[in-house]
């Protein structure tokens, strides 16, 4: 028996070398699996390049046609004003406001000039001028980074480690930011000033709103009648005290004092502590008259400084406002790449039918 022990150990380390062997293979696989696909990009790269030089000069025609036609087109085409204004929510309207934009766009493409005239005070050939409105918020990516801080802080620490930056942006709607700016496009030069300002007028006018900031002031002027009397019961406060210290100077008791909040250190005053709390109070009533300021208007407009319209004949091309020639030329050379593509691989294709 003594004979057959060691047989075991044989084959276990000759199974352990195939192991390591299978390894070693599964890896020189996967490398060369990789390499391939790199190998492969390499070549359509190689393809693509020599592709384009061979077509190079049909793709540079219709580049220069393209630019060509933007040229032709811009100087043909009617003039698009834009005017915009700029405004601040001081109050949480930008989803009411979102839906009265996409509402009266609705009208406008329906052409239905006269109940877009009756809503936001337009003349009747200032309504048929009309070819769309735009709203959008203005916010920098620092604000973003800000509103990110201050919805972290008021979450607790298992959640907040779960937020990502990311996931913030893609569930923060445009709406929510306080600054928004509408733009008006229209074919005529027009005052679209009252225009703006019946816009701002109907989100004012919605009753919540209005519940909302009747119940803020009242909130605001309660607090301020509050401090103001605090006010005046430390002014009293205070005069006391003077009154009864100017005694206790003039006594012939010298070690007479006086205490307050239990100090037993008859040497100690509260005059300046009196004096700090009288600041802090009025500090209060000023921030409170700077909130109130704010809350006398649901939506307020900061600026407008294009009442009647300028010029922008821009045309979007991925996101990107650029100008007519840009976007014909680049839309041109793009489609002429395409199916001068799509014809080749066609040809590819006719190949291999069989």
């Amino acid at each position: 028996m003594s004979k057959d022990l060691p047989q075991p150990q044989q084959n276990e380390e000759v199974d352990l070398g195939q192991l390591f062997k299978l390894i070693g293979n599964a890896f020189d696989r996967f490398f060369k699996f990789i390499g391939s696909i790199f190998n492969k990009i390499f070549l359509a790269f190689v393809w693509l390049v020599f592709f384009v030089k061979k077509h190079i000069i049909k793709i540079a025609i219709a580049a220069i046609i393209g630019v060509g036609w933007g040229f032709y087109f811009e100087k043909t085409s009617s003039p698009v004003y834009k005017s915009y204004v700029t405004i601040k929510q001081n109050y949480d309207t930008g989803e009411n406001l979102y839906n009265s934009i996409a509402y009266y766009n609705d009208l406008v493409k329906q052409q239905d000039y006269n109940t877009l005239k009756n809503v936001l005070g337009f003349k009747s050939d200032e309504a048929s001028s009309i070819l769309s409105f735009e709203i959008e918020s203005v916010v920098s990516e620092n604000e973003k980074l800000q509103a990110f801080d201050r919805y972290i802080k008021t979450l607790d620490s298992v959640a907040a480690s779960k937020i990502e930056y990311e996931t913030f942006l893609e569930n923060n709607k445009d709406y929510t930011h306080e600054y928004q700016q509408i733009t008006i496009k229209a074919e005529t030069r027009n005052n679209f000033k009252a225009v703006f300002d019946n816009i701002v007028k109907a989100i004012e006018s919605n009753e919540y709103f209005k519940r909302e900031q009747e119940k803020d002031l009242a909130e605001l002027n309660n607090r301020q009648e509050a401090l103001k009397e605090a006010l005046v019961k430390s002014d009293s406060l205070q005069n006391t005290y003077k009154k009864f210290l100017e005694k206790s100077i003039n006594s012939k008791n010298a070690e007479l004092g006086i205490t307050f909040e239990g100090n037993s250190d008859k040497d100690k005053t509260k005059e300046y502590d009196l004096y700090l709390n009288d600041l802090e109070l009025r500090r209060e009533i000023v921030e409170i008259e700077r909130k109130k300021a704010d809350k006398e208007l649901i939506v307020e407009i900061l600026s407008s400084k294009q009442d009647s319209g300028s010029v922008d004949n821009r045309m979007e091309l991925f996101g990107l406002p650029i100008s007519p020639k840009i976007y014909y030329g680049v839309l041109l050379t793009f489609l002429t790449f395409f199916f001068l593509l799509a014809f080749r691989f066609l040809k590819f294709l006719e190949k291999y039918k069989n």
